[in-house]
């Protein structure tokens, strides 16, 4: 069993510390890429307040498929270049959506979402899997989010498998 203390209100960096050193320990040692995704959105969705949607998408040639996740049930399959995830898949940078009804192409998979933030999982330059987060909060997501999210895209790209 895995027991993790955050501190309450603490600082979006020491926030994204404790979580990266959560999410080692989830990790370390487990080879299936499942199971690590699913601790990784499990560590997500307890951790980080005002979401409604934390997950992740495989890549699977030139489209994402629905992985782990948790919250309301998601769209299924999505085209690299489609959407947030799709764009974040494509141009193998992070997307940080303040208004995601502003987004061109917007695949609103839940209608309460109002705010994105989706940073591509790599391994040798090859985007392997997204790490979608969604909020119902307009402008939820930040600078200081797009670096947390990004250091555990980091640790997870060697763990999570193709």
């Amino acid at each position: 069993m895995y027991q993790f203390a955050m501190a309450d209100g603490q600082d979006k960096p020491a926030l994204y510390r404790d979580l990266a050193a959560a999410l080692e320990a989830v990790t370390a040692g487990e080879p299936d890429p499942v199971a690590n995704m699913a601790n990784a959105a499990a560590l997500l969705w307890e951790y980080l307040p005002d979401l409604n949607w934390a997950g992740f998408y495989r890549a699977q040639g030139r489209e994402l498929v629905l992985g782990p996740f948790q919250g309301k049930a998601a769209c299924i399959r999505i085209p690299f270049g489609k959407g947030v995830c799709g764009t974040a898949a494509e141009s193998g940078r992070a997307q940080c959506v303040a208004d995601v009804h502003a987004f061109p192409g917007h695949i609103a998979c839940d209608a309460a979402s109002a705010s994105e933030l989706v940073v591509p999982v790599k391994r040798d330059g090859r985007v392997i899997a997204v790490i979608d987060l969604d909020s119902p909060t307009p402008n939820r997501f930040d600078a200081e989010d797009v670096a947390g999210i990004t250091a555990l895209a980091v640790i997870l790209a060697g763990r999570i498998g193709e």
